[in-house]
């Protein structure tokens, strides 16, 4: 399978490192002009300079801007205005017990999980729908199914996203606008290598067996027993992205190694 999407405009929120780098590169590859986002100039520029080694004929954009704020998103909607491609990317999360997280906390993680993707959505989707192509895809989690109650604030975000993404779809059917998600289970991205990293430094071993205690007491059913790379989630990403994903739309994606046990 050949993919290609030179001639096509991407954005990709919180882009800089982890997942969103290894989208947006894959994306670049393909043939796309792709927009690179995080909240920190250094790291948007040092990620615009990453990629134009890679790809010197490739078209980049970087915008700095923190889209957990209205004021965020607007500076990105003025910076590129509009796309055939949306990846809503940009999201975090922290393991805390349900009963200590304020409400401040649950309002800002909101914000810059969910609400990102809706005004990025409300702003690009209907050029796309005009234009009779577009895709968008929202990188939820295995956690929106499989809920871990050391991070239910985190869950309740992705869950938000499958039914955001689905009423979109719904919204949008037979445009010729595909809207989807796709659900990482645990992955090298650059938070979860982080507190990986932390564990096996508290505990004295190492990273690698950190991540294999972590399977085996808090994800017991991955079939894949590693933690995914982040190439292998944007690979997945980027077919969605694609021409030859036109008949995908309205569904939840799973690259989750096996983590959920359904069949449907």
């Amino acid at each position: 399978m050949n993919i290609e999407l030179t001639g096509r405009a991407a954005v990709v929120t919180g882009s800089t490192a982890g997942i969103g780098r290894a989208i947006a590169e894959g994306l670049a590859r393909a043939g796309a002009a792709v927009v690179i986002n995080g909240r920190r100039e250094d790291r948007v520029a040092a990620t615009l300079g990453e990629l134009r080694k890679l790809f010197p004929k490739g078209e980049f954009t970087g915008v700095t801007a923190d889209l957990a704020t209205p004021e965020g998103a607007a500076e990105l909607f003025a910076r590129a205005p509009d796309a055939d491609i949306l990846v809503n990317n940009v999201g975090t999360g922290r393991p805390k017990p349900f009963f200590e997280i304020g409400d401040g906390e649950w309002i800002d993680l909101f914000e810059l999980n969910v609400m990102s993707g809706i005004r990025a959505a409300r702003h690009y989707v209907p050029n796309m729908t005009k234009r009779g192509w577009g895709r968008v895809v929202f990188i939820s989690s295995e956690s929106a199914l499989a809920i871990p109650k050391d991070m239910i604030d985190y869950a309740m975000t992705k869950t938000a996203q499958l039914a955001i993404a689905r009423g979109l779809a719904e919204e949008v059917g037979g445009t010729g606008v595909t809207v989807n998600s796709v659900l990482p289970g645990p992955t090298n991205s650059e938070i979860m290598s982080g507190w990986m990293k932390a564990a096996a430094k508290e505990q004295g071993i190492t990273q690698q067996e950190a991540e294999q205690q972590f399977l085996k007491t808090l994800r017991p059913t991955s079939l894949l027993n590693r933690f995914a790379t982040t190439e292998e989630v944007a690979n997945l990403v980027v077919y969605v992205c694609s021409e030859q994903a036109s008949g995908t739309t309205g569904t939840s994606l799973r690259v989750d190694g096996g983590v959920v046990r359904t069949i449907a």
